[in-house]
């Protein structure tokens, strides 16, 4: 086998497509059970909320708006689900979405007459789409091949890119934010309902969550990301081009950044440069809240949405209980080492067998 996971020459026959991770039939009931658990954990803090707070917590308006804020960091934590279950980190999405909001809103301007979007046509929305999908898309490939082939921890391949992004975003913009958004973007993909009163935001990110469903959970190339996860030796002895898939994975995650920096974009209405300083960390909490192993091999896009919703739920309800502010992010990093210490729990329960 070759250092970038190609068969060797002479090498017959391809890998089955029944393969499947090296994993144990009591680990994955335990991470199913620990899917269950969180799941009881957020329906707890709802009712917990609507119990101190039921003339305002538990209404539509307030689930409305619980939805929208989550759509953008769920659509971020689909991507960081597949990256860390193949045991690697991606530090960069939160800088990598604002470089990709920063681009796409440039694109528009510089398509605009006067370099005004505010009326700018769909053809201009699409430009901008496309640029900001491209942008995060690039940052992907980028953190990809240094992992991948160059062989750089993504640890610190991930935080060059945290700061090249940022620092490439505000080179575009002398770091003043760009506020010239398309009234048509605001309008549909920003504000905009459809079925019955649904954000649009929050039908973005169902069909990207459904998507990374699908694609984990029901195709080889999930398989292969389990795999790798697993044991990356092992998988590139049973012919799976890790080199290459790990690529495609970076790509992705990248690429629903550059995604979900147009739906911020599309949400506030500017660029929010100074916005997203924690995205990172509030993905990868989300993601290993939702039982995904830091250690890789293990996760599911269930747990991921569960998860990225507890920390979401908390904030929400204590700012309309009154709990101060400063409670947030202790709450948070409380049920975040919980999850941790209960997946090391689970790893050595596997260890065992």
């Amino acid at each position: 086998m070759s250092e970038h996971g190609e068969r060797p020459a002479g090498t017959a026959g391809s890998v089955p497509e029944t393969f499947e991770p090296p994993e144990h039939t009591l680990w994955q009931r335990i991470s199913g059970i620990s899917t269950v658990w969180i799941g009881l954990v957020l329906i707890v803090l709802y009712l917990a909320f609507s119990i101190a707070r039921p003339d305002a917590f538990p209404t539509r308006f307030t689930l409305q708006t619980l939805l929208i804020e989550t759509s953008v960091l769920l659509v971020l934590s689909i991507g960081m689900t597949f990256v860390i279950i193949t045991a690697g980190i991606d530090l960069s999405v939160g800088m990598v979405l604002i470089f990709s909001g920063v681009i796409g809103s440039k694109t528009m301007e510089w398509l605009s007459p006067g370099q005004d979007a505010s009326h700018a046509g769909w053809e201009i929305i699409a430009a901008g789409f496309v640029t900001s999908l491209a942008g995060g898309a690039l940052w992907g490939l980028i953190n990809g091949v240094l992992v991948a082939r160059a062989k750089i921890p993504p640890l610190i391949v991930t935080l060059g890119s945290f700061g090249a992004a940022l620092g490439a975003a505000q080179l575009i913009t002398g770091g003043v934010d760009t506020r010239t958004v398309p009234e048509n973007l605001r309008d549909s993909l920003g504000f905009g309902t459809l079925l019955g009163g649904v954000p649009d935001l929050v039908l973005v990110a169902l069909v990207v969550t459904l998507f990374g469903a699908w694609l984990l959970h029901t195709t080889r190339f999930g398989r292969y990301t389990y795999a790798i996860g697993s044991n990356a030796e092992a998988a590139r002895r049973s012919g799976i081009g890790v080199t290459r898939h790990l690529i495609l994975v970076y790509l992705m995650t990248g690429l629903l950044s550059g995604l979900a920096g147009f739906m911020n974009l599309a949400y506030f209405g500017t660029t929010t440069i100074a916005g997203h300083g924690t995205d990172n960390l509030d993905a990868i909490a989300g993601v290993v809240i939702g039982g995904t192993s830091l250690f890789g091999g293990t996760g599911t896009i269930v747990g991921t949405v569960i998860g990225v919703f507890i920390p979401s739920v908390l904030r929400k309800g204590f700012v309309i209980a009154g709990v101060p502010v400063f409670w947030q992010p202790i709450a948070v990093s409380i049920v975040l080492v919980a999850a941790v210490w209960f997946d090391q729990l689970r790893r050595k329960a596997r260890d065992r067998k």
